[in-house]
């Protein structure tokens, strides 16, 4: 079986869902598809694999512009439908989850301030995700949800990271980018730009391109077009469903996530949103 994020309004029931599916004996998948990027596997497998040192920073954003006008709308704007959190349930959950599978590592602890920029909407809520805003004027209806979170957190190896996640940046589509400072060498990826990975040293950087000869083997295993045709945000829902499907097969496919990364998902999600009431750190 397959469910979008949020498993869950909750980690509590997000667990519940990952007990139901341990108990019913079913390959259980939420699509967290960036993961299936083949240059997200090759800088993982550098990271993870201890090549460039131990991992010290981390930072990144998540950033959209299609709810950046208060004329914008769409059903994840009201709470009763969308859950409590918005933004960061919506997207901050896939830059998060990434992040914890480049670096083989957990968020342990974290600190958010949230920001509500526009408390008043147009009442659009069956616009669709992305849809140009419509005319000025008419109904408008509070918001409750938040438009914008700004992130300390640190690591349970002792990395510290920042990150923004944003659908009110004006010209930022969907601009997922990751910078991962090891002790020997910067990765950056920018899903915008799957291709190719940057890895930079202090005496200089290079490109990494994604040419399978080239690649760590799950890397290698995930590219589909010869290099130099680009691979993107569709090919990598493909392989989500192809891993699946080889999971519910019996095999045990790298790097798929599971219910229980849609149960760790929520979890972040309730510490950011327990951080920003009680504007402190909140522990995972």
């Amino acid at each position: 079986m397959v469910c979008e994020k949020p498993l869950a309004i909750g980690a509590d029931a997000a667990e519940r869902l990952v007990s139901a599916a341990g108990a019913a004996v079913k390959v259980a998948t939420v699509p967290f598809v960036y993961r299936f990027h083949p240059l997200v596997r090759e800088a993982r497998a550098r990271i993870v694999g201890g090549s460039l040192g131990p991992v010290r920073l981390i930072h990144g954003s998540y950033l959209q512009d299609w709810l950046a006008s208060a004329d914008d709308d769409n059903w994840r704007v009201d709470s009763a439908r969308g859950g409590p959190s918005r933004a960061f349930a919506d997207i901050g959950s896939h830059w998060c989850d990434l992040v914890e599978f480049v670096c083989g590592d957990r968020i342990a602890a974290i600190y958010a301030q949230a920001a509500i920029v526009h408390p008043e909407r147009a009442d659009r809520g069956s616009a669709r995700a992305f849809e140009q805003s419509g005319p000025g004027g008419g109904a408008r209806r509070p918001v409750g949800t938040e438009d914008a979170v700004t992130a300390l957190f640190r690591t349970r190896d002792g990395a510290q990271g920042t990150l923004i996640v944003s659908q009110v940046s004006p010209g930022r589509k969907n601009h997922l980018h990751v910078e991962v400072a090891c002790a020997e060498a910067s990765v950056r990826f920018e899903q915008e730009r799957p291709e190719p990975l940057w890895i930079g040293r202090r005496d200089g950087g290079e490109s990494v391109w994604r040419d399978a000869p080239e690649l760590a083997p799950d890397a290698a295993r995930l590219t589909l077009a010869p290099a130099g045709h680009v691979q993107g945000y569709l090919d990598c829902f493909d392989l989500f469903v192809a891993d699946s499907y080889a999971a519910i097969g019996g095999a045990e496919p790298e790097g798929l996530p599971t219910f229980a990364d849609g149960a760790r998902s929520a979890r972040i999600v309730d510490a950011v949103l327990a951080s920003t009431v009680a504007g402190e750190w909140v522990d995972l």
